[in-house]
């Protein structure tokens, strides 16, 4: 008999992408939508796809993806974010495990991202494969703020098909979540009692540049494949700068 598996999603503010997340997932055992004060329609769309919605404060990524875990029906957990979505192919590939009962395994996803409205292929992203089908018996998210992942005893294969990943439609958005991302990590290095300097955070910022572009083969991406490096690279100096201040 095919094993049941529940969805889950955070959200704030993501009526761009959540529709086209959920139609991706047509069909689901069921979805559960933990969501942190959206202001926008994000709500209003999910209610139409008959998710089960549950409502509160920002506990930070990590935490957060794991309150909806906890929340779910189901062993079984498919976790993804609202701008991402399943391609035909790997929906057709995640029921035919369903079938087969998932073995004793953790399932990584491919993931193919857009940035500025072009999918990216090199800049380090074409080696993206997040670990997102996992039985929660065996294993959960950590409680990392930022940059969360799920811990697992299961064997970890990859999936052969991919999701699509609509990260970053324009500057403005790259800019706001670097920020936004920089003070999370610059709080978190801090209070874990890391250092930098204004002179380190330059340097870092330029080896980030060097890795995306030059040993991660960003410029076979041209000119957006450029800028994702340049940006993505005053994101990392960002970061190091405002734990420079925070040190001070």
């Amino acid at each position: 008999m095919p094993v049941k598996l529940s969805v889950t999603i955070i959200t704030k503010n993501e009526e761009k992408n959540i529709g086209r997340c959920l139609e991706s997932l047509e069909g689901a055992d069921e979805i559960v939508v933990v969501d942190s004060g959206s202001t926008d329609k994000t709500l209003e769309i999910c209610r139409s796809f008959d998710c089960r919605i549950v409502e509160t404060e920002w506990l930070g990524f990590g935490k957060t993806k794991q309150f909806a875990v906890n929340l779910a029906a189901n062993d079984w957990i498919l976790s993804i974010d609202a701008d991402e979505e399943l391609s035909p192919g790997l929906k057709r590939e995640i029921i035919a495990l369903k079938r087969e009962e998932f073995g004793n395994k953790a399932y990584r996803i491919k993931r193919s991202s857009f940035y500025l409205g072009k999918m990216i292929r090199f800049c380090g992203w074409q080696t993206d494969a997040p670990l997102r089908i996992f039985n929660r018996l065996h294993g959960n998210f950590n409680d990392k703020p930022l940059h969360e992942s799920v811990v697992t005893k299961q064997q970890v294969t990859t999936l052969k098909n991919r999701m699509y990943h609509y990260t970053y439609p324009t500057l403005e958005s790259h800019f706001t979540k670097m920020r936004s991302y920089g003070d999370i990590a610059a709080q978190y290095l801090h209070s874990k009692g890391k250092k930098s300097c204004q002179s380190e955070a330059c340097l870092r910022g330029v080896f980030k540049f060097l890795k995306m572009f030059i040993l991660q083969l960003g410029f076979l991406d041209g000119l957006t494949g450029y800028k994702l490096c340049k940006n993505s690279a005053w994101g990392i100096r960002y970061k190091y700068q405002k734990l420079a201040e925070l040190n001070r």
